[in-house]
């Protein structure tokens, strides 16, 4: 029994698994259908354009078809990059007809709108259509008796259905259908995709030019956060810790002159210098503790951020189940954006609640933090953009140090939602 319950639940989970990738494929299809249909529109427009260079006001023309073409190229960038690897758009079309004619990127985007126009039209023609299709047939035997004999016909053939026979026939072939449907929906989508990804990526010099852009600015971003949190430290210690020890040294100067005067003068004062000295002793701890929690060294990222979730004043539930160690500077940075995040959520936002998930995922530390208080935190991040370093720039700063990714929802009204990727560095 428990054999064939498991089975029972492999095929269920491997059933929804092929249905789920049918679905993304019929969604790309459909957007794959809308940019299409805006490629025919461009591409009939390049060629009026194109036509008109004969009597001269094409060449007017031309450029404008050509920034319209590029337009309807960067929205399917945009729909590739939202289904798989990110396609990187090129520099903007040149202003000068003959150079815009000899820009490859140019003219590689006339060849797409071919593509699309035709390979790409027809693609997303049937990836609608067959589905709709296939579900009527399958569906035949429900209703073929309500419509008029006419109507009484399968989609895939042009005889008509006469009897209860007929009826089954082409509801079996509608499953039929629907199965096929499934199957050869994820091909289409990427046979629909594939001149995009071909034609509209750019040059492999390109893609590591913007690497090592990319690369410089994660650089100096992480030097950005280094100088910054040692300005933190300096300022801990300059404004809290040693301000204890001087007056530690104060009073034991005065207490040291009260015992030639009168001994019993100086006992108070030792007592307050024993108080500044252990101030300042938790003071060191907590700066200490600031840099790298011991609790991150002792045991994990996970007992660390479940410390954090129980001392918030907000109430907040953590959802950090199974996600294992990664480098001791990811998980300081993870735990730094919780606490920071935290912070944010007591001080501003008038939150009831807050939820802290974090997930691995392959080599990824997906890190997210929501509340449910008046939002508006994404106008505050614009404002401190050049700020220190803490609040929310200072978590995107760290994340970027980390080559990682930063996303603030935070619409006027709530609720505010901060995620944040980081690569898990082993």
């Amino acid at each position: 029994m428990e054999a064939l319950a498991q089975r029972e639940a492999t095929a269920a989970r491997r059933g929804g698994r092929v249905a789920g990738r049918a679905l993304d494929a019929f969604e790309q299809l459909a957007g794959g259908l809308a940019t299409s249909v805006l490629a025919v529109v461009a591409l009939l427009w390049v060629a009026v354009c194109a036509v008109a260079c004969v009597v001269g006001v094409g060449f007017w023309l031309l450029p404008g078809a050509l920034r319209a073409a590029r337009a309807v190229s960067d929205r399917e960038r945009a729909r590739l990059t939202r289904s798989g690897r990110e396609v990187i758009g090129p520099h903007p079309v040149p202003d000068r007809l003959r150079a815009a004619l000899a820009d490859t990127a140019v003219r590689r985007e006339l060849g797409w709108l071919v593509c699309a126009s035709t390979l790409g039209l027809v693609l997303g023609l049937l990836g609608l259509t067959l589905p709709l299709n296939a579900a009527r047939d399958a569906t035949f035997v429900l209703w073929w008796r309500s419509v008029a004999e006419e109507f009484r016909s399968p989609s895939f053939a042009p005889w008509i259905v006469q009897g209860w026979a007929g009826a089954f026939a082409v509801t079996l072939a509608g499953f039929a259908w629907v199965a096929i449907a499934v199957g050869v929906a994820p091909w289409m989508a990427r046979l629909q995709s594939w001149p995009g990804r071909r034609l509209l990526s750019p040059d492999r010099g390109t893609d590591l030019a913007m690497r090592v852009q990319e690369l410089t600015a994660t650089r100096a971003g992480a030097l950005d956060a280094h100088a910054a949190e040692l300005r933190r430290i300096e300022r801990s210690l300059h404004d809290g810790t040693q301000n204890r020890i001087v007056a530690v040294s104060l009073l034991l100067g005065a207490a040291q002159r009260a015992l030639a005067r009168d001994p019993a003068e100086a006992a108070p004062l030792l007592g307050r210098a024993q108080d500044a000295a252990e101030q300042a002793l938790v003071e060191l701890r907590a700066v200490a503790r600031s840099i790298l929690p011991a609790v991150l060294e002792d045991r994990s990222l996970g007992d660390a951020l479940s410390g954090l979730a129980a001392t918030s004043p907000v109430p907040c539930q953590l959802d950090a189940a199974d996600i294992g160690r990664c480098a001791a500077s990811v998980e300081a940075t993870a735990y730094f954006v919780v606490a920071e995040a935290l912070t944010n959520v007591v001080r501003h936002s008038q939150a009831q609640g807050s939820v802290v998930t974090v997930r691995r995922i392959d080599d990824r530390l997906e890190v997210a933090v929501q509340d449910d208080g008046v939002g508006g935190a994404a106008e505050m991040s614009a404002g401190a953009s050049t700020g220190g370093g803490s609040g929310i720039a200072g978590i995107r700063r760290r994340v970027r140090a980390h080559d990682g990714t930063f996303t603030l929802t935070s619409p006027v009204g709530g609720p505010t939602r901060l995620e944040v990727t980081l690569p898990c560095g082993l």
